[in-house]
């Protein structure tokens, strides 16, 4: 499964937090996935460091509906897997500009959100569904 992470209309310039109301992007390929073990690759095509955490649905939830809380952040209860670390596995500090991370996770079949949950940036359109069957 192949992750696009970017902001839109940013420049290097724009460091720090994200504000609120700043474009950013989060695209999955495919959106619909058999159950089992997968392989995540996430591309930091932004200018910002991104990051990628797998997170379940309720049902007849939908993505984009979580509340930020503290810190610009969604919860992250019964997170299944994460993304985070630049040109190496698993988690870390985030991806940074022009890099990628990967990491292998299991997933049963169900509905889920994945979410880049550093500052503002969920808020900031940073979420997308993925459907495994």
């Amino acid at each position: 499964m192949n992750v696009t992470l970017a902001d839109m209309g940013m420049s290097r310039m724009m460091g720090g937090t994200a504000p609120l109301g700043a474009h950013m992007l989060l695209g999955v390929s495919p959106a619909t996935i058999p159950a089992g073990q997968i392989s995540v690759v996430a591309s930091n095509l932004g200018w910002r460091t991104h990051e990628l955490v797998i997170l379940p649905l309720a049902a007849g939830a939908a993505a984009g509906q979580r509340t930020p809380g503290t810190g610009g952040k969604v919860a992250e209860t019964g997170s299944l897997g994460e993304v985070s670390n630049s040109c190496a596995a698993g988690a870390g500090d985030g991806i940074t500009a022009g890099a990628v991370g990967w990491n292998t996770v299991t997933l049963p079949p169900g509905n889920y959100e994945l979410v880049c949950n550093l500052e503002n940036h969920y808020a900031n359109g940073m979420y997308q569904a993925l459907v495994v069957s």
